[in-house]
């Protein structure tokens, strides 16, 4: 069962990925990755608040992980990209570019997920 709860989940979230990237390409021109950026800020916050969710009500332990953390989450956000985009930066010389995606990219990851955690904690109890 858990192996459906991935790939469907996972599904969804490669699905609004490439929603999400087409809806950004007019508002990101130029050469930081935007779409990728906010992609993987959005879904750590996504997982903070899904962690605080799971703490509070276990049935979304198990295979509502599954299904939320490891297939939409999974599928939504893209560390190859980022690892991509971050190589190419540094291919052109462009340190100072990559250093600035992958600084903000964990900077602001982490602390989106860490403070939606928290203000869902707040909420939920």
């Amino acid at each position: 069962m858990s192996w459906f709860l991935v790939a469907s989940g996972g599904a969804i979230g490669a699905v609004l990925r490439y929603s999400f990237s087409v809806w950004m390409m007019p508002l990101t021109q130029g050469q930081f990755p935007w779409a990728t950026w906010w992609v993987n800020i959005l879904g750590c916050g996504l997982a903070g608040i899904f962690l605080a969710m799971s703490e509070k009500f276990p049935v979304l332990q198990g295979d509502g992980r599954f299904f939320v953390v490891v297939g939409i989450l999974g599928g939504f956000t893209t560390f190859s990209s980022f690892g991509l985009e971050t190589f190419n930066m540094l291919r052109h010389d462009d340190l100072t570019l990559a250093l600035t995606y992958v600084g903000s990219s964990l900077l602001c990851g982490f602390s989106a997920l860490s403070i939606l955690y928290y203000l869902s904690r707040q909420v939920l109890f």
